[in-house]
């Protein structure tokens, strides 16, 4: 599904240059669950804003469902990150002045669809995410828990063939962290989701089916 081909990020800092991402080159299949490991500044957070179109790499190829998704317009990049990819980050980023429901269905909002049809898709996915009792509270009276779901439900609402998750459990307690590695685990098994997830918690691995180590911008272990 997605193909990397010498993937290259650098970063001018004027006399110095910086090489976020070092000739990367990896495939991952359709339905995986992986994680990108390493320490603090390998290039992980890097790696996946180039992967999910949030930035454009210095050199390299991204081809996903043999698209080369680099040879597409800014408009086309768009359109593409809107329907075929859901991004998670450690920051919940829901908004406080709408209930869990309207925060979930302005994506869809953004198609083009009808008000009905919006809301429609919203529940499905609040259901599945487990908020279905929770669809009309605001974020005060939700936890950092179902703070990151109702996240998780926005990212998925257009039904996305890859989801990226930024650090999204960071900023939770082991408990909340759980139920949201458990939710993406069940996403990723009952739904065939594909997840791409950088994380450096150790206990995170047993729910993934394979584990990239960077260091310095490049693939040092590619395990399952």
């Amino acid at each position: 599904m997605i193909e990397i081909k010498n993937l290259k990020k650098i970063y001018d800092m004027g006399a110095i240059k910086v090489k976020a991402l070092n000739d990367i080159s990896i495939n991952i299949e359709k339905g995986e669950f992986v994680a990108l490991m390493g320490a603090s500044g390998s290039g992980k957070s890097t790696f996946l804003h180039q992967v999910g179109l949030l930035d454009s790499p210095t050199s390299g190829d991204i081809i996903i469902d043999n698209i080369n998704v680099l040879d597409l317009s800014e408009k086309e990049k768009t359109l593409f990150r809107l329907n075929k990819l859901g991004y998670v980050f450690q920051e919940y980023a829901i908004l406080e002045e709408l209930t869990a429901l309207e925060n979930v269905y302005l994506p869809v909002l953004m198609m083009g669809k009808s008000k009905q049809e919006c809301i429609a898709a919203a529940k499905e996915v609040l259901e599945k995410v487990g908020l279905g009792d929770r669809m009309d509270h605001f974020q005060k009276e939700l936890s950092g828990g179902q703070q990151q779901r109702v996240a998780i439900a926005r990212a998925l609402v257009n039904k996305p063939k890859i989801l990226f998750a930024d650090e999204a459990t960071a900023n939770l307690d082991t408990k909340s962290s759980i139920q949201i590695l458990e939710l993406f685990r069940e996403l990723n098994k009952k739904y065939g989701q594909t997840i791409i997830m950088v994380t450096h918690e150790n206990f995170h691995k047993k729910y993934v089916d394979r584990i990239i180590y960077l260091k310095d911008g490049k693939v040092i272990k590619n395990m399952e």
